[in-house]
């Protein structure tokens, strides 16, 4: 008997049924915790990582670069892979390589081995497609009250997913304030993820159906070969030898799109295909997707510029002088923003439809980097605009996430899902691109930080790609079946 026939069993459905709910969504809460804190941990160290690994500030944008290239390699086949043989057996593995990743971390004392590490704890992108596959199978709820309670669970884990980043702030600042080790902060994410994945080991339950299939390598590895070329490309293009018309910088973009479009074609001839392409067909996918792009494209291209900025003391003309801990906590008002606006966007898409809840998120976004743009000399109007940027990162993160599970049958739940991450990696690393390439064009030959209009040039970007986000959303159209039971 195999194991998807085994799970098929009454038995394997007594065996989900008997798992009381409170373990589940304090299970869920937990690795959602331990997945932000490995995200929010290094943000108040990245000043000091200068001095310690000798790199400048726009080669620390390699840290954000090097995460997100994993992410798009682990997501899609973490993903099918949770859906064909159990999300919770996948998860526990996710769980493991990030562990070990985390671990490497902590041991690293050079910046080669700090990425290693970073790449492995990459993995992470795993972990929200999983949990949504064992929440939305949990119960197999249908209809109106199914929805309902999607976009709750939903929302409830993107609450815990940034209350971990705002706990790795705070707990990585204090380490680093109160510990003599200049490296012993690093350490953070290893007892985290160790605690999450001794914890639910024994608590999560298994999905009780699986569709069967097999996995289609030949377009996992074609879409990470692609996204990860293109990626490259992105990242190193602008730096010494890694020219935008050097030959290495337009064979990686050129050879990505390349690879890319062939996984298309591939895709389009799979009975089973890892990602199913069709789906781009419909106008809200393209929506959903394009602004999940431009959202993430600031969110996660200031992940290093702002932290720096904050750690920069008047010697150098601007910055805020904080040290590490200081840091991590004046970063908890865009944390707990985000917070906010995760839980309140299921009442708002309720009251004011998904389209105008995306282009809400949107238009905070770009009112905040506005604001820093404007005020970046005044530390309370600058954590101000913070704040008001990450309001609407939290209506994005919430909806644009319930609304990619939504459009994927119950047995494709985690691609779905992944789907979401895989773009959410993809803008991602284009912003950090982005800012990388301000960064190393405005850093003066033998300093390590760059000058203030490295800053100012990314928040303007930033808010021109929101207000595009804003633009695009607009074409979002709720589908007739929402509308009649609404």
């Amino acid at each position: 008997m195999t194991d998807t026939d085994t799970l098929r069993t009454p038995r394997a459905s007594r065996a989900v049924r008997a798992t009381p709910g409170a373990a589940v969504i304090a299970s869920v809460a937990l690795v959602e915790l331990s997945s932000g804190i490995t995200q929010g941990f290094l943000s108040p160290l990245l000043k000091g990582l200068t001095e310690t690994l000798r790199v400048t500030a726009a080669e620390l944008n390699w840290i954000s670069i090097a995460n997100l290239l994993a992410s798009v390699a682990f997501t899609p086949v973490l993903s099918r892979m949770g859906d064909l043989y159990g999300h919770r057996r996948i998860l526990r593995w996710n769980l493991a390589i990030v562990l070990l990743g985390s671990v490497l971390v902590g041991f690293s004392r050079s910046f080669g081995v700090l990425l290693a590490g970073q790449i492995l704890q990459g993995a992470f992108a795993g972990f929200f497609p999983l949990l949504v596959g064992i929440l939305r199978n949990r119960g197999g709820a249908r209809g109106k009250d199914g929805d309902g309670e999607s976009r709750r669970g939903i929302s409830f884990m993107v609450a815990a997913l940034v209350a971990g980043i705002a706990v790795g702030l705070v707990a990585s600042g204090f380490v680093a304030r109160t510990v003599d080790s200049p490296t012993a902060a690093l350490w953070v994410p290893t007892a985290a993820v160790g605690l999450a994945l001794a914890v639910t080991w024994p608590l999560l339950p298994e999905s009780a159906a699986r569709p069967g299939g097999r996995i289609d390598w030949a377009g996992g590895i074609l879409l990470c070969v692609g996204l990860v070329a293109i990626m490259l490309g992105l990242g190193m293009g602008g730096l010494p030898g890694w020219e935008w018309t050097s030959p290495r910088t337009l064979g990686c973009l050129v050879g990505g799109a390349l690879v890319t479009a062939l996984w298309v074609r591939v895709e389009l001839r799979v009975a089973e295909p890892m990602i199913d392409v069709r789906m781009f067909r419909r106008r809200n996918v393209v929506t959903v997707s394009l602004v999940t792009v431009t959202f993430t494209v600031p969110m996660i291209g200031l992940q290093v510029a702002n932290p720096v900025f904050m750690g920069t003391g008047p010697e150098h003309g601007y910055g805020l002088g904080l040290d590490p801990f200081a840091t991590g906590l004046a970063m908890l008002p865009n944390m707990l923003a985000i917070a906010a606006g995760a839980l309140a966007a299921p009442k708002v898409a309720a009251a004011v439809s998904d389209r105008l809840t995306l282009c809400a998120g949107s238009l905070l976004m770009a009112a905040g980097y506005l604001a820093s743009l404007a005020w970046h000399g005044s530390m309370p109007l600058f954590l101000t605009g913070t704040a008001v940027a990450g309001l609407g990162i939290g209506f994005l993160q919430h909806s644009t996430r319930t609304l990619a599970v939504e459009s994927v049958p119950h047995d494709r739940t985690s691609v779905g899902s992944g789907i979401n991450e895989l773009l959410i990696n993809v803008g991602g690393s284009v912003g950090a691109a982005i800012v990388l390439t301000v960064f190393a064009a405005r850093t003066p030959a033998g300093e390590t930080l760059p000058e203030l209009g490295a800053y100012t040039t990314s928040w303007t970007i930033c808010a021109v790609v929101s207000l595009a986000g804003a633009a695009l959303a607009l074409l979002y159209r709720t589908p007739k079946d929402r509308e009649a039971r609404s």
